[in-house]
Order: C-alpha cells, then sequence, then structure tokens
C-alpha cells in the first residue's frame, strides 16, 4: 500500500488557461496523458459505505487496477491508502481485490455483484515541481464524469507530495491563486461519480469549531458545482457567517475576518475570483495548522 498526499484546488472556467501562463510552468512542457476510468460497486453503494473506491483505468499503454480508501480530507489537503496494480483486460481482478485489507470484511457476495457504475474520462496535464525540498506532481485535469444520464465537468488541480514535508502543498497553491480563480476542494471524482449517479448530494452539519465550518464549506461548494442547486451555495454562505461569529476560543480573529470577506463574496454571481481563492486558501490553511 502506498500512501497519497494531495492537494485538490476547483478551478473556475478560464483556470487551465491562466494556469498554462502561470510563471511556476509557463516554460515548462507538460506530459499529457488521457485517461479513462470506470468505477465499480454494486447496485447498494457497498463499497462506498465502506468508504473505499474502486476503479479500472484505461491508459494506451496499460490497464490499472486501483482500490483507494477515503482518507482524511481537511481544507482540500487529502491523505488515502491506495493499493494499485496491472492486470490484464478490462475485467476486474477479484483474486488481488479480496486480498486488501479493507475488502476482507466483505462477504463473497460483494465481489460477485460488483458492475460499473460511472466513467470519468478527462486530459491530465502534468508537471513535476522541486520546492523547499519537497518532490511535488501537479496535474491539471480537464474533462468529465458521465454517471447513466447525468454529467458533470472535471476543472481540477492535484498537488500530489512524492517526497518530502507537506507544506510546501500550500505553498504552491498560494502562488497559484496569485494568477488563477481557485477554490479548495475535498470531493473526490469517485464521490463525485457515485452522487451524481444517485442524484443526491448529503452534507453532514458542521461542529461548532472553525475547521468543521471550513470543511461543510468546501463539502458544499463541492456539492453546488456538480448539482447547480443553489442551496448548497447558501449552506456555504451560511457556514462562513457562522465561523465568522465564532468566539475567540473557536476561531482567530484573522480566520472570522476572511469568513466573512468570503461570505460577502458568495453573495455576487460572479464569486469565484482571485481575491475569492487567496482569502479561501488562507483560510483552509489557517484552520489545518490550528491557528484559532
Amino acid at each position: 500500500m502506498s500512501q497519497e498526499i494531495e492537494l485538490k484546488l476547483a478551478l473556475a472556467d478560464s483556470g487551465p488557461q491562466r494556469l498554462a501562463s502561470h510563471p511556476l510552468l509557463a516554460d515548462r512542457a507538460p506530459r499529457i496523458t488521457r485517461l479513462r476510468n470506470t468505477y465499480f460497486d454494486t447496485p447498494e453503494a457497498t463499497l462506498e459505505q465502506a468508504k473505499v473506491a474502486l476503479r479500472i483505468r484505461h491508459t494506451p499503454c496499460v490497464r490499472l487496477q486501483t482500490l483507494k480508501t477515503s482518507g482524511e480530507g481537511r481544507g482540500g489537503l487529502s491523505i488515502r491508502g491506495e493499493w494499485e496494480w496491472p492486470i490484464d483486460g478490462d475485467e476486474l481482478d477479484l483474486k488481488g481485490l479480496a486480498e486488501l485489507p479493507p475488502m476482507r470484511d466483505l462477504g463473497p457476495e460483494t465481489f460477485v455483484r460488483l458492475a460499473p457504475r460511472f466513467v470519468t474520462d478527462f486530459q491530465r496535464q502534468t508537471w513535476d515541481l522541486e520546492v523547499a525540498g519537497s518532490r511535488i506532481e501537479l496535474a491539471l485535469d480537464s474533462g468529465e464524469i458521465r454517471a447513466g444520464e447525468r454529467q458533470a465537468a472535471i476543472n481540477e488541480i492535484e498537488l500530489e507530495l512524492k517526497d518530502g514535508p507537506s507544506e510546501p502543498l500550500w505553498n504552491v497553491a498560494e502562488q497559484l491563486a496569485q494568477r488563477v480563480p481557485l477554490r479548495p476542494a475535498n470531493t473526490s471524482k469517485a464521490a463525485r461519480g457515485s452522487a451524481l449517479l444517485a442524484g443526491h448530494w448529503s452534507l453532514e452539519q458542521p461542529d461548532a469549531d472553525a475547521e468543521a465550518h471550513v470543511e461543510h464549506t468546501i463539502a458544499a461548494l463541492d456539492a453546488y458545482a456538480d448539482s447547480g442547486d443553489s442551496r448548497f451555495k447558501t449552506q456555504a454562505c451560511q457556514a462562513l457567517e457562522h465561523l465568522a461569529a465564532l468566539g475567540d476560543d473557536r476561531a482567530s480573529p484573522r480566520s472570522r475576518e476572511l469568513a466573512a470577506s468570503l461570505a460577502d463574496h458568495l453573495t455576487r454571481p460572479d464569486w469565484l475570483t482571485l481575491t475569492f481563492g487567496q482569502a479561501f486558501l488562507g483560510l483552509a490553511r489557517s484552520v489545518h495548522q490550528g491557528d484559532q
């Protein structure tokens, strides 16, 4: 098993074009790959309930079977377990799957009922960066998720830590946010596909601390992006307003100030701006590091 540490950032429509001219990347040619992933589960979403995602990745040269745990997501930064191995053809390797720790408690009836549920199809542009002693892979994914008759756009950056401390992930994100409209995102492509397939997006109510309100805001904006339901945008705004009203023992003055500014931005039609992204990253980083 490997451990995946990454920071996910959702982009505005202009994001990919602005990213290409960013000083961090302007003189670097990316690796370009077309990726098509088929995700599997039972009709009752047994794997989703067990907080794992199973896919077969189709590349021009190989088929890869991958199992990922949902892991922890905080402020866009996630840590997940991952198992990946090559397979022959497009059929699941059920024997190899059954040997993995997350699957051992699931009965044999689960394995025989696994079937394709949805597809992600996107182009990935990848750059390798070295920042402050860390090796970071920056991947720009552009494409779509297809689940039954529903579709959602993929327009995101993943900053994956390959080696070294994780702090430079935030530094790179903040540099990008100086020129690219973006926001922290937590929801994986697998979770997005499952919600899209079901046509249902559920959010847990946040606890009364700063980090919980930030996580709720991120989840609500993720749901809003895929569903188009303005109620999720309203929930995000309310979570930020609640954070801004917390006492000194629960949130720092800086966090409350940023939350109030972000809530105000969300009332505007064109809210995903450079200013919004910079403020949201600052808030997410602040609560992630316990600056309360």
